[in-house]
């Protein structure tokens, strides 16, 4: 690690249950804002819902609107404000040179096509004939160019031109950890100047709500705390961008930090194997926890899925380390949620304090100390496992 260069994080966007930008985010976290959940609108399960947005301050052309899907709406305005944040709106030259690597899931579904579609076929002589019929007609736009992953990263590129190189993961939570490490590492090892990371996901659809019914992985009203002892995901609408830059290309520019990114660790554990979870996330832990103080804290981007929850939350508990749940404040959003809990650890960094513990979570404790350290883990609903280290940039 001596040879690789130092990332600074300069710039953040993020939009969530809690509002859109840091100080809105820090008003709410600091004032000791409660969760905003709807526990009415998708009965009985819980989301947290999208703040107010004014998609045109981000997304001037409604006809670009029009052509994303909602996921991809949250995405590219969180990609705008972090942009805004880092200073480089409009700057033709940088943004020509900036990467991208982003996180993202499938398209939505059509619902009504979806529901139609499966209520007609029971009636039908021939269910083969009928779904190959709507396969050529109604099925077909839905599963189409607005579906593909891909598109997040080009709906940036055109609405903010960031036309510099691009990749798109895939893979649940383990593809927001992998897009920022990807980020990070180009930059550390000097392959890159600057990138723009992130992810985003609309928690307020049906079709993935069923997904998690099916699985038996989503919340049921009323809302609960997810370390404490978890009863299931309560998925989250958010959207976060990051700017990662070298300290010389951000000096050179007139840039300053918000914080520093210091490293960034994936794993997959065997999960079928007993301990394997909380084996890995210590090993990683270890690793990020080199030249630890006592200003150090834990962000934690748990789920809610219950047993790897209850490994992550077991990790914790032995770390010693005072502890915040990222999950329980803005809900979860798969392949954001990596992203979402950097942007929050670097807003507690760059004010060098935590914001009060949340009643009725036990693994979050009073603190009044300086914070100039933030660990951040993200333990999958079924996957993956990672770590990030965001530190104060002197």
């Amino acid at each position: 690690m001596s040879n690789r260069r130092d990332v600074w994080i300069t710039g953040i966007g993020l939009v969530s249950s809690l509002g859109e930008g840091l100080e809105a985010h820090w008003q709410a976290l600091a004032g000791g804002t409660g969760p905003v959940v709807d526990e009415n609108s998708f009965v009985p399960y819980v989301v947290h819902p999208l703040a107010k947005v004014d998609f045109d301050q981000q997304i001037p052309k409604r006809g670009d609107q029009r052509q994303m899907e909602h996921w991809q709406r949250i995405g590219t305005y969180a990609a705008g404000l972090a942009l805004d944040s880092a200073g480089l709106k409009g700057n033709k030259e940088i943004l020509g040179a900036t990467d991208m690597v982003v996180a993202a899931g499938g398209g939505e579904r059509d619902q009504s096509v979806d529901g139609a579609i499966l209520s007609e076929i029971e009636k039908q002589a021939n269910p083969d004939v009928f779904l190959n019929e709507q396969l050529q007609s109604n099925l077909r736009p839905t599963l189409f160019l607005a579906q593909l992953s891909n598109l997040l990263a080009g709906n940036i590129s055109i609405v903010h031109g960031v036309t510099g190189s691009s990749r798109t993961f895939m893979g649940e939570e383990s593809s927001g950890t992998d897009a920022v490490r990807i980020g990070w590492s180009r930059i550390a090892a000097g392959t890159s100047e600057i990138a723009l990371v992130g992810g985003a996901y609309n928690a307020e659809r049906r079709d993935m709500l069923l997904l998690f019914a099916l699985k038996r992985l989503a919340m049921h009203a009323p809302w609960a705390p997810v370390l404490a002892d978890p009863k299931g995901i309560a998925t989250g609408s958010a959207g976060a961008f990051l700017v990662l830059e070298s300290p010389e290309h951000a000096t050179a520019r007139g840039a300053r930090p918000i914080a520093k990114l210091s490293g960034v660790w994936s794993e997959r554990a065997r999960r079928s194997e007993t301990g394997a979870v909380e084996a890995t996330l210590e090993e990683m832990l270890k690793t990020a926890e080199a030249g630890i103080t006592d200003d150090t804290a834990i962000f934690s981007a748990a789920t809610g899925a219950p047993e790897p929850t209850k490994a992550e939350a077991a990790v914790l508990a032995r770390s010693g380390l005072p502890v915040r749940s990222v999950t329980d404040r803005v809900g979860h959003g798969l392949e954001a949620q990596m992203p979402v809990a950097l942007a929050l650890a670097a807003l507690s960094v760059s004010e060098g304090r935590l914001f009060a513990p949340l009643a009725g979570e036990p693994l979050e404790k009073p603190f009044d100390g300086t914070i100039s350290r933030a660990i951040v883990t993200a333990v999958g609903h079924w996957r993956g496992e990672g770590v990030a280290l965001v530190e104060r940039a002197d």
